[in-house]
């Protein structure tokens, strides 16, 4: 196995949670991958080894941004959450009252409560888009207004793979006039230096990692037949978002896709979850402690009809034991397709992004950030 050169550093105590990257990223077969890990407010860990385009022999750098995939969730939902704080939404008003062609077919007592909660029933968006239309904003969020729910809403949960995020963007854009990456950047990465991006608000330097789609044979693990809910939510619309690397589109790293497409340093992805739970100096913390009780408490519970397995969702994060498999039991966070990781655990301190290019997709957990979080938890208090 080849021992990769680990770049970075480590606090005293925390050299086994370095020595545990190091093994992950041999083992595993990484492009490239990095790892920070924040505790009480201060990066404890921030490492990161391999390369960020091997076929151009690119290596990671400290500042070398990846596309996090689904880990774009809890910025998004960070946002919608700050404007509820301030009054522009409420989690129990209906989406239509914000969004009237919403209302459409059946959905106009949708809540935005459980949009967040991935009960509204819109998990596939059946429209025959292009990837311009899609890309371009107002014909997929038309197409959304115009469909039926594939459930009715309230009485199943069922991962809403991308629509999560063009519905909570489409609410964002209404509140405040600007979109959900522009209104990010604004008010919550500038202000506190963080290397996280939803769309065209990103930096031309540096360039991202080029992301490495999964081997053939684990392909099969995150598709399902493609006319199945699974199927059409996970690769939709119109079978577009295949995990393969059509992901490296400048196109696409420039629309915004705010389930989907945020681009993030491992720093970066640690650093907002650090910022969700830890007020710094004078800045307070991106969430009053009211509102984080609320959405880290349990709101949805059960089977997911369109994942197929066991799930718990607070107000758009994933909670345990489903987020991070070896962490406290007050973590949330979300993951992303392929491998990326961002958590929090109040009761420890701990804020956590793990960041990859090289896709992987297993059965049941995750043994790459499995390992790292052991690791982490194993470390002197």
């Amino acid at each position: 196995m080849t021992v990769p050169v680990v770049r970075g550093d480590a606090d005293a105590g925390f050299g086994r949670v370095a020595d545990a990257f190091r093994r992950v990223v041999a083992a595993h077969r990484e492009g490239g991958a990095a790892l920070c890990l924040y505790r009480h407010g201060r990066p404890v860990v921030d490492v990161w080894a391999g390369d960020a385009d091997p076929q151009a022999g690119r290596p990671w750098a400290r500042e070398t941004p990846t596309l996090v995939f689904s880990a774009t969730k809890a910025a998004t939902v960070v946002c919608v959450l700050r404007l509820v704080e301030e009054g522009r939404l409420d989690l129990g008003a209906p989406v239509a009252a914000y969004w009237p062609e919403f209302g459409a077919a059946g959905k106009a007592a949708i809540p935005l409560h459980w949009v967040l909660t991935h009960q509204a029933g819109l998990p596939a968006v059946d429209a025959a888009l292009s990837l311009e239309q899609v890309l371009g904003w107002e014909d997929v969020i038309a197409a959304i207004a115009r469909q039926r729910p594939q459930w009715t809403p309230g009485t199943a949960i069922g991962y809403h793979p991308r629509s999560f995020g063009w519905i909570l963007g489409e609410l964002v854009r209404r509140t405040t006039g600007t979109t959900v990456g522009r209104y990010l950047h604004d008010t919550v990465v500038a202000p506190r230096g963080l290397e996280f991006w939803i769309g065209g608000t990103r930096p031309a330097e540096p360039e991202p990692a080029s992301v490495i789609p999964p081997p053939p044979a684990e392909q099969v693990a995150d598709t399902a037949d493609p006319g199945s809910l699974a199927g059409r939510a996970l690769s939709g619309p119109n079978g577009l978002f295949a995990y393969d690397r059509r992901w490296n589109n400048p196109d696409l790293l420039r629309a915004e896709l705010p389930s989907s497409n945020g681009v993030a340093t491992a720093r970066g992805l640690a650093g907002l979850y650090d910022a969700i739970v830890t007020p710094s100096g004078t800045t307070p913390a991106l969430l009053r402690p009211d509102t984080l009780a609320a959405a880290t408490g349990t709101h949805a519970e059960g089977p997911d009809i369109v994942l197929g397995r066991p799930t718990r969702f607070g107000l758009g994060f994933l909670l345990q034991p489903y987020v991070a498999p070896g962490a406290g039991p007050r973590a949330f966070g979300h993951g992303g397709a392929g491998g990326s990781l961002g958590f929090a655990d109040p009761e420890t301190g701990f804020a956590f992004g793990y960041v990859t290019n090289r896709m992987r997709f297993f059965t049941g957990d995750d043994p790459r950030t499995t390992e790292l979080i052991h690791a982490a938890y194993a470390a002197p208090a």
